[in-house]
């Protein structure tokens, strides 16, 4: 699997305030702003670094990730997770982020997601839902997040 870098997104309750702060602490300006939404593609850390503004409820983190160098790179990753007998949800051509994406998720005993994605191009829009979901899976991406959520309910694919 070929890994082009970390992912890390945050929760941010004004987005305005946060783009500031993170210009000032890596001395660069945002790769990406759209409104409630900013991306930070670092190269030294490397460190693909988004955030997108929601209310405040002691979470701070909306998710984390390993951004890869294709959709081969993603479909390898899901092998190794089922092989591995953990639960995934796997999404193609997902607006996220105002990104064109494909990507599997996986979550954490303690609920934390992580998602294996491509960026395949930009979207103009935040987030889509993904094609109806199976019966017992939960929407992925709800508008203004692109964050799992319900992945335990989801069957094993």
């Amino acid at each position: 699997m070929n890994i082009i870098k970390p992912h890390v997104s945050l929760n941010v309750s004004n987005i305005d305030a946060s783009v500031a702060f993170y210009e000032k602490a890596f001395g660069v300006r945002a790769t990406k702003r759209r409104p409630g939404y900013a991306k930070f593609d670092l190269a030294s850390p490397s460190l693909n670094l988004t955030m997108q503004e929601a209310p405040r409820t002691g979470v701070n983190a909306s998710h984390f990730g390993v951004q890869v160098a294709s959709t081969e790179d993603v479909l390898e990753a899901r092998s190794r997770f089922e092989a591995a007998e953990l639960k995934t949800f796997t999404e193609e051509d997902t607006a996220c982020c105002y990104a064109v994406q494909d990507k599997v998720w996986i979550e954490d005993p303690d609920g934390n997601s992580w998602e294996v994605f491509v960026v395949k191009g930009d979207a103009a829009v935040m987030g889509s839902q993904p094609a109806m979901p199976s019966k017992g899976e939960a929407s992925r991406c709800a508008p203004g997040c692109c964050a799992p959520s319900g992945l335990d309910d989801a069957p094993a694919r």
